[in-house]
């Protein structure tokens, strides 16, 4: 989440072994795609075999080509071009490993992540897994230090893992509600409200292409926003009324 903070990274190389195609390759290729989408090359990382935007946002191979497809809408929040199908993704489950659930904290703050969506009638919802009639899982598992990753769409499906850090315990629960709300708000496509900026947090990741769309009725600035790239002086967990207004426009 935080681009101070050290990022897990999920095996890449064995997820892209898995389609054949060499790591090196593919993420050569999704470090171009990501340019030609808008995202200046000062801001893409490649971690441990894994390219991430933004700090906290990973982007396999897929959703890099689908995010040099034209979007729609206005070029306030900003979006991906990849978003989730809703007419088939209706369900969500969010499965916390063993060792996510160990964590009293991080436990709450997903049950708390999960009614902050759930709160606002979108068109899907997300329940806490193990469970039945999901149209999509997402993992939650963990990673050290206080912050969070997780990654973006493809296939009009959610990013299927967040992974939030382990120090978040010795915090309130606020905290954790927060950095999981926020690495669920990647899932499903949100980027850093503040991401075409380099003061403070804001990460600098480009202002143009399809690949940051500005989600209409938004400021370009809200400080109040969950999805800011560093966390706020007053935690509460909460979505801002943007915040709000962009999910209920997307979803």
């Amino acid at each position: 989440m935080f681009k101070r903070a050290a990022v897990l990274v999920v095996s890449c190389g064995a997820l892209l072994s898995g389609c054949g195609t060499d790591p090196e390759v593919a993420n050569g290729e999704i470090v171009s795609n990501l340019i030609q989408a808008g995202f200046p090359a000062e801001g893409i990382q490649v971690i441990d075999g894994a390219v991430y935007v933004g700090g906290d946002a990973r982007v396999s191979l897929e959703a890099s080509q689908e995010m040099l497809q034209q979007g729609e809408g206005t070029q306030e929040h900003y979006r991906t071009t990849n978003l989730i199908n809703t007419t088939v993704v209706r369900r969500i489950c969010i499965n916390p490993t063993a060792a996510f659930n160990s964590y009293s904290q991080l436990s709450q703050g997903l049950d708390l992540a999960i009614a902050n969506y759930n709160s606002l009638g979108l068109t899907f919802t997300l329940t806490r897994g193990p469970s039945t009639g999901c149209n999509a899982n997402i993992t939650a598992g963990t990673m050290t230090g206080i912050s969070g990753s997780s990654g973006y769409p493809s296939g009009g499906n959610p990013y299927g893992q967040i992974n939030i850090g382990t120090g978040l315990q010795s915090y309130g629960v606020d905290w954790s509600e927060h950095v999981i709300t926020h690495q669920l708000g990647h899932t499903i496509g949100l980027r850093h409200t503040d991401f075409f900026t380099t003061s403070g947090c804001g990460s600098g990741e480009g202002s143009g292409g399809v690949g940051g769309i500005l989600i209409p009725g938004t400021p370009t600035l809200d400080p109040k926003s969950i999805m800011n790239s560093c966390m706020p002086a007053t935690v509460t967990g909460e979505f801002s009324q943007y915040d709000i207004i962009a999910l209920n426009f997307l979803y």
